[in-house]
């Protein structure tokens, strides 16, 4: 504090005495108001009366989360899918106001292009269904910057990594492709996750290693992370049913894809319904997230009539011993957590596909009724 503003403060509060006793009174009146009326908020001290009250709990535990832009567009997702239209479209007015040289959701200078793209879809949502400009005008934006970028590999993989790292993560596949085909560029997005599987699958182990070099041409992180199996697995979820009928092909082999990384995780299922953070190594801690997102992508391929019903059985226990993980606050134990990924604890991701799991369920037993 300067002198100038401390003088300031001081005479300020000299002549602020006379009203001492008058400010101590209302202080005292607004300490018996918030004593009184301590019990007419929404205090989760309670125990969890069911499902739709544990999902009631952690929506509000993730708004209350901080959240860099691929949480923002996983988070947005959510909501779009739950049928929290009016929560959606706060979320992508949120990204655009941190929109920086067309990219969505920038903080603190960080912006990689797949991980800004994530919150594409809903900010195309808001725009058909709020008739306002602004809205088209940020996802043209980010468009462009997809489609103008150098920062990608020779055969055109945009990477991951922000510049000028050139690294291709398994993550990509739930941040831009689903983007990609929300705006109609269907065969582009096709073609990013061809890429992803060229640099990262493992055929014979039907798993993705997690991160590329392409600076040095090999695996910068070779193991199999189950999260990154995850983001695979419902990102091409969610293109599956995207792809027009024009498209059979493409939605057929993305339905072998996912299929695929589906049966490459559940062989490392623990009898707890949980996995390891790398999939095939028991010295890895346990978390919770992968159970989550392949719950997500098993309901949504039931209901969508490409997987067998026999796909639904793992997941009733990946996703009670989700459901278990819930606190009476709202947050989920144990998935894959921040700020570094490397322990469990808690993350925006995890909320996320918890809320998107359990809508996923829900959808799918109306579907069989």
């Amino acid at each position: 504090m300067n002198q100038q503003n401390a003088n300031s403060r001081r005479n300020f509060l000299k002549k602020a005495g006379g009203a001492t006793i008058g400010m101590a009174g209302i202080t005292a009146i607004s300490a018996s108001v918030s004593i009184e009326n301590k019990d007419s908020g929404k205090l989760f001290t309670n125990e969890i009366s069911g499902v739709k009250d544990r999902v009631e709990r952690v929506k509000i535990a993730t708004l209350g989360m901080q959240r860099y832009d691929w949480e923002q567009g996983t988070v947005a997702q959510a909501f779009l899918e739950m049928g929290e239209l009016d929560l959606a479209i706060s979320f992508a007015r949120g990204a655009i106001l941190r929109q920086e040289k067309g990219r969505f959701s920038v903080l603190k200078g960080n912006g990689p292009i797949n991980d800004c793209s994530s919150v594409g879809e809903v900010v195309l949502f808001a725009g058909r269904h709020t008739g306002d400009p602004i809205f088209q005008k940020g996802a043209d934006e980010m468009l462009n910057v997809i489609k103008t970028t150098t920062h990608k590999s020779s055969d055109g993989i945009i990477y991951h990594t922000q510049e000028p790292q050139k690294g291709i993560w398994s993550d990509a596949t739930y941040m831009l492709p689903p983007f990609l085909a929300a705006a109609g560029e269907f065969q582009e997005a096709m073609k990013q996750i061809e890429g992803y599987r060229k640099y990262l699958y493992n055929n014979q182990d039907k798993l993705y290693s997690h991160m590329w070099d392409d600076e040095r041409k090999r695996l910068n992180r070779a193991d199999y992370w189950g999260v990154g199996n995850g983001w695979s697995a419902a990102g091409m979820t969610r293109i599956i049913k995207m792809l027009p009928e024009s498209m059979m092909a493409e939605k057929i082999k993305l339905i072998e894809y996912t299929r695929d990384v589906i049966d490459g995780c559940l062989k490392y299922l623990r009898p707890d319904g949980l996995f390891h953070d790398v999939v095939n190594r028991p010295d890895t801690f346990v978390e919770v997230n992968l159970s989550q997102m392949l719950c997500y992508s098993i309901f949504r391929g039931v209901a969508a009539g490409y997987l067998d019903p026999s796909y639904l059985k793992p997941t009733e226990i990946m996703r009670k011993s989700a459901n278990d993980k819930v606190d009476k606050l709202g947050y989920v134990h144990d998935v894959c957590g921040v700020p570094s990924f490397d322990r469990p604890y808690f993350a925006p991701e995890g909320q996320a596909f918890y809320l998107l799991m359990e809508t996923a369920a829900t959808d799918l037993a109306k579907v069989r009724k």
